[in-house]
C-alpha cells in the first residue's frame, strides 16, 4: 500500500532519529506499509545507519534491530549453539512468504507486541536483552520478556529506539524444543511454546501466543508433570479469532509437556 507521507529521511546519526510530529521509523516496513496509517505524513528510514546485522560476541550473539528475519534464518552459527534450530522454527512460525522474510526485521517483530510475534517468542525464549537508544543519548537494556506487556504493547518510551538484542551463549548452548499451534492450517500461531534446559540443569518454559504477553517460568531442576501444569494454570489466556482461551489453555498444556518432556529425556 502507497502512504500519502511528504518526507523520506535517511538516518545516519543518532540527531537523524528525533522525530518531528508526524513522522514514523521505518525498517522492513511490512506492517507499516500494509494497511493505512492515519496522521503518518514523513518516515526516517532505520537502515541507512548501517547496523551489522549479526555479530558474534564474547559470550554470544548481538541482534541488530534492523536485521531481517531471513538474514537470521540464514545466520550460519557456532556448532556449539544447539539450540540455534529454534531460529527456524520461529521464522518458519510466522507463515510469511520468502520476500517478506527478506524485509521484515526481528526488531519490528518485536516493537510491533503482537502475541503472536515469533521474534519475540524467539529472543525470551533466549533471554535475550534489548539494548534501547534513548533519547538523551544514553541507551537502557531490558529483557525483551519484560519489554513486552502487552498486545500492541511495549515499555518503549516516545523518541527510544529498539537497537539490538543481546542473546546470551549459554543460551545458546542450551537443548530446546518448539511447538506451534494454529486454529488453521495457515493460520496466525495459536500457541507457540518452547522449552529450553540450561547445562546446569535449568528449565526454562515460554509460552507466547497463547497469553497477552510473554510468559516465562524457571525450574531450578526437572519439573513434575504436576509442577507444569500449575505453572500454566493461573495464566491469562488470549481470547481472538485465532483462538478461544479455553482451546488455547487446553493445546498449550498439551505443547508444555511435549517440549518439557523432549528437553529433559
Amino acid at each position: 500500500m502507497d502512504l500519502a507521507v511528504e518526507s523520506l529521511r535517511a538516518a545516519r546519526t543518532r540527531a537523524d532519529l528525533r522525530l518531528a510530529p508526524g513522522e514514523r521509523l521505518l525498517a522492513g516496513g511490512t506492517w507499516l506499509f500494509s494497511e493505512p496509517q492515519p496522521g503518518v505524513t514523513g518516515l526516517v528510514d532505520l537502515t541507512t545507519l548501517g547496523w551489522e546485522p549479526l555479530e558474534r560476541t564474547r559470550d554470544g550473539l548481538r541482534v541488530a534491530a534492523t536485521c531481517t528475519v531471513e538474514q537470521l534464518a540464514a545466520h550460519t552459527p557456532d556448532p556449539a549453539w544447539t539450540a540455534w534450530p529454534l531460529v527456524g522454527a520461529c521464522a518458519d512460525a510466522l507463515l510469511m512468504s520468502f520476500k517478506v522474510q527478506g524485509q521484515a526485521t526481528v526488531g519490528g517483530n518485536v516493537a510491533m507486541a503482537l502475541p503472536a510475534g515469533a521474534m519475540t517468542a524467539l529472543l525470551v525464549a533466549l533471554d535475550a536483552v534489548a539494548v534501547v537508544w534513548t533519547p538523551d543519548g544514553g541507551e537502557r537494556r531490558s529483557a525483551v520478556a519484560d519489554l513486552v506487556v502487552g498486545p500492541g504493547c511495549t515499555t518503549l518510551a516516545p523518541g527510544e529506539v529498539l537497537r539490538a538484542f543481546d542473546v546470551p551463549g549459554h543460551a545458546l548452548r542450551a537443548r530446546a524444543a518448539v511447538r506451534q499451534v494454529s486454529l488453521t492450517a495457515v493460520g496466525r500461531s495459536a500457541s507457540l511454546v518452547v522449552a529450553r534446559r540450561d547445562a546446569d540443569g535449568t528449565v526454562t518454559l515460554t509460552v507466547t501466543a497463547a497469553t497477552p504477553r510473554p510468559v516465562q517460568h524457571r525450574f531450578a531442576s526437572l519439573p513434575t508433570s504436576t509442577q507444569v501444569s500449575g505453572v500454566l494454570a493461573g495464566l491469562e489466556w488470549y481470547d481472538d479469532v485465532h483462538g478461544a482461551p479455553d482451546w488455547r489453555r487446553a493445546v498449550t498444556t498439551l505443547l508444555a509437556h511435549e517440549v518439557v518432556e523432549e528437553v529433559t529425556a
